[in-house]
């Protein structure tokens, strides 16, 4: 038994922060995994892009593949400050965090112009941004979901 988390032998084993590992991360996200505050490698954004799924990651490399494993700055943006911290990522794809920042500040930037949730929604289907996933177009509901998450 360890002193450290009560375990033994193959209660020991962790293979979210093995695959973490094997994937190539060297970051926040492996220490998370080690401490056992990952417990099952999936995308946990919102909205999660990938055509394989929540649970398909590929191997970090250069440039960064859209389905590597990415550390998203929640429930703080970095934008606003936040920090590669265990209390403030969350496990991500690439991709799914690039489209979710794009959006943030796509919509922040209406919101400060002063624009209604259904007037933002108008403005991203004309201008064909992508919608949150399953969704065919934005609506002020997804506007709203997608800023708040």
């Amino acid at each position: 038994m360890t002193a450290r988390n009560g375990t033994t032998g193959a209660a020991a084993a962790n293979p979210v922060a093995d695959r973490l590992k094997d994937l190539g991360v060297r970051s926040v996200l492996l220490k998370m995994a080690e401490h056992r505050q990952i417990i099952e490698l999936r995308c946990e954004m919102p909205s999660c892009y990938c055509y394989k799924g929540r649970g398909y990651f590929e191997r970090r490399d250069t440039p960064l593949p859209d389905w590597a494993p990415n550390p998203d700055h929640y429930p703080i943006l970095r934008s606003a400050g936040g920090q590669l911290r265990s209390d403030n990522v969350r496990l991500s794809h690439v991709l799914c965090n690039r489209r979710d920042y794009g959006w943030r500040m796509k919509i922040k930037a209406m919101l400060a112009k002063g624009m209604a949730l259904d007037e933002i929604a108008q403005a991203l289907n004309r201008k064909r941004v992508p919608p949150p996933h399953g969704r065919s177009t934005w609506s002020a509901t997804t506007v709203r979901k997608a800023f708040v998450s």
